[in-house]
């Protein structure tokens, strides 16, 4: 969208050029341009609840629940400026772990596996309460592969950390970057 605004404006003396400073400030009071780092999109948002996620996956890891909930956050206090309420806030979310595994991927010659993955799903719904064309249900599921020489008890903490964060990212995404 474009917008020209064509003037000609004869300045003389102290009450024109007053008028110039006036016409410049109610155009410019007139504009609001909003530019966010995180290409976040929080229009007419104000507040922000994040409801405690379950764990419902048959294999229960102690901690993964707070952990995932105290990520998304964090991740929502440091990109949009939504203040975090303990109610419903504007934008809320909430769900459940609904899957936490490890299989094997792939076998090697004596038909043992040589290869782990790793993986953490989660059931959200999100609800706008701005804007609910944006609200949504979706699962999302990473995972991290890992040496089967390995037991995985050596690196679940570092795994789903990082399978956390991935999935705390494609929530945020999906929330407020509308991909």
């Amino acid at each position: 969208m474009e917008l020209r605004i064509k003037a000609s404006i004869s300045v003389t003396g102290k009450s024109g050029f007053l008028a110039m400073i006036v016409l410049i400030t109610v155009l410019i009071q007139g504009c609001k341009v909003s530019y966010t780092f995180s290409g976040a999109s929080t229009q007419g948002l104000t507040s922000l609840s994040v409801q405690y996620f379950q764990n419902r996956a048959s294999l229960v890891q102690p901690g993964l629940s707070q952990n995932l909930t105290d990520a998304l956050i964090d991740k929502c206090k440091s990109q949009t400026n939504l203040k975090v309420t303990n109610g419903l806030g504007d934008a809320n979310f909430e769900g459940e772990i609904s899957d936490y595994n490890t299989r094997p991927l792939t076998v090697s010659a004596d038909a043992t596996a040589a290869v782990n993955r790793f993986t953490i799903t989660v059931k959200v719904k999100f609800t706008n309460a701005v804007d609910p064309d944006l609200s949504y249900e979706q699962s999302f599921s990473r995972y991290e592969d890992y040496d089967s020489a390995v037991d995985l008890s050596q690196v679940e903490e570092e795994l789903s950390g990082k399978i956390v964060e991935m999935i705390v990212e494609d929530i945020f995404n999906r929330a407020f970057v509308n991909w």
